[in-house]
């Protein structure tokens, strides 16, 4: 009986979450809406698996209620935040994905934007665009970052490794410096270890030269 309630609510609340996706125009269910289905099932398992039996299906009810706002917060937060980072920046080059899996935020900076050829330091033009995104971290202060750097397969590896990994603690000494909290931010150079494209010719090599900004969701 309470996995036919908690499939129940479940069910409900991602029939009611469906939104209309403002870049495609097609209707979804919102992440949100996951979030708060996911919720729910958890709190009815936990609830149930530590209540006595003659009670357990009132008790799924109440755990699956608290879990489906907690889960749905969740995920309307980082929706929310998803969008504020896509207005702020848009047509700027900076892609911005998100992990269905996670729920995590994705931003992906292109190399040749962002450094110049071989270096390290931030590009003085692209000051903006990270002013724009540390304005977002600031406001939403729940989320940790971590911050990546990759690099094609040309050059030795040794070197490869130790650009990425400067390049990455450039961008998080910047959002640092911007008053986004040290302690919610962490830096990697995975070298060449990460390639999003080919490195068989100079288009997907370009691609590959890049720093992630990885917003994790809040833990519960």
């Amino acid at each position: 009986m309470r996995i036919l309630v908690a499939a129940t609510i479940a069910g409900a609340l991602v029939v009611t979450g469906c939104t209309t996706n403002p870049y495609t125009g097609e209707s979804q269910v919102s992440k949100g809406a996951y979030g708060a289905a996911i919720g729910a099932a958890l709190g009815c398992g936990v609830a149930a698996a530590t209540t006595k039996k003659g009670k357990r299906d009132d008790r799924c009810l109440q755990g699956a209620a608290i879990g489906g706002v907690a889960g749905g917060g969740v995920g309307v937060y980082m929706d929310t935040q998803e969008k504020k980072l896509r207005d702020r920046l848009a047509g700027v080059g900076v892609g911005v994905q998100r992990d269905k899996s996670t729920g995590a935020i994705n931003l992906v900076m292109p190399g040749n934007i962002t450094f110049a050829t071989a270096q390290s330091s931030v590009r003085a033009d692209f000051y903006p665009v990270l002013d724009a995104v540390a304005d977002v971290l600031k406001e939403y202060k729940d989320t940790t970052i971590t911050v990546s750097g990759h690099t094609d397969n040309v050059g030795a590896d040794a070197y490869n490794q130790k650009l990425s990994q400067d390049r990455a603690g450039s961008v998080s000494s910047y959002l640092v410096s911007r008053g986004v909290a040290a302690a919610r931010v962490s830096s990697v150079g995975y070298g060449k270890s990460y390639p999003i494209a080919s490195n068989n010719d100079e288009a997907g090599r370009s691609q590959n030269r890049r720093v992630e900004v990885r917003i994790n969701p809040p833990q519960q």
